[in-house]
């Protein structure tokens, strides 16, 4: 670990943690053989609630800070060239941004477990406004290691106790590792970015694949039902002949009863009469 790295891991402690981190990190830098680091880390300042929940801002709402110093550089552009026009339609554009960010900032702040007081919320805004007012208030912001909170005046940036302020732009070398670190984490995103798309292709692929199974599986679960349709089908029309031949039969055989017992019945009086005659020739023989 360097210095740079070590401020960045102090700054980013919790506000009740810094003095322990602090001793921690410089304690590692000497260790490590930077005792001139270690010295300069020893140096740095407690940061208050305010200047705490500024650095806040810069480390978990990086674009969000980026958007609103784009704006103070319209806002300088439009200075410039005296157009009055730019100025009033940017006017209310630099509040809502200043109003959105110092909500979501005390939400992050409240989230982490240290409460915004409507002072520190007042001192916060302010900070963010001088960020967007000045150039080098505004690199001091998004660096994320503010002790004091910030605030512009006529001539210029002054802290919380209203004394002048000494920021400063960037040395080149801060600004090329602050450039760096937000290369790295864009970088970062990227490959976050190409990791989430690639995990939903293969989330759509899988769903794909899932659906032609469902629709093949339903397919021939369909074509099984309508081949068993088909035979049950065949199987009732095969019924219906196998009835209508059975009725046919039963008709025929019905008849054939009907005949049968007319000529049984004609029969019987055939036998009858038969024996009648039979007795009354029997009488007329005897009567002789």
């Amino acid at each position: 670990m360097d210095f740079e790295e070590a401020a960045d891991a102090l700054y980013a402690a919790a506000a009740a943690d810094f003095i322990a981190t602090r001793n921690e990190l410089a304690k590692q830098l000497k260790a490590d053989g930077d005792q001139l680091g270690s010295t300069r880390l020893k140096a740095m300042r407690k940061p208050t609630v305010a200047a705490w929940v500024a650095n806040l801002v810069a480390r978990e709402l990086p674009d969000e800070l980026d958007d609103l110093l784009a704006l103070g550089d319209e806002f300088r552009e439009a200075t410039a060239d005296l157009d009055g026009e730019r100025l009033r339609e940017l006017t209310p554009k630099r509040h809502k941004l200043l109003d959105k960010l110092a909500k979501d900032a005390t939400k992050l702040s409240e989230k982490e477990g240290q409460k915004v007081s409507a002072d520190v919320g007042q001192k916060l805004r302010e900070t963010l406004d001088a960020a967007l007012v000045d150039p080098a208030a505004g690199d001091a912001v998004r660096e994320g290691r503010l002790s004091s909170a910030l605030r512009h005046v006529g001539f210029g940036v002054v802290d919380e106790s209203g004394e002048p302020t000494n920021v400063t732009p960037l040395t080149d070398e801060r600004r090329q590792r602050a450039r760096d670190r937000r290369k790295a984490e864009t970088a970062a995103e990227e490959e976050e970015s190409a990791a989430a798309r690639r995990k939903r292709e293969q989330a759509e692929r899988e769903e794909e694949e899932r659906e032609a199974a469902e629709k093949a599986k339903a397919k021939k679960a369909l074509e099984e039902a309508v081949a068993a349709a088909q035979e049950a089908e065949a199987k009732v029309e095969d019924l219906d002949n196998q009835l209508d031949e059975a009725r046919e039969a039963l008709a025929d055989a019905q008849e054939v009863v009907r005949r049968v017992g007319t000529e049984l019945d004609e029969a019987r009086r055939a036998a009858r009469d038969a024996q009648k005659e039979s007795r009354e020739a029997r009488k007329r023989y005897n009567r002789l």
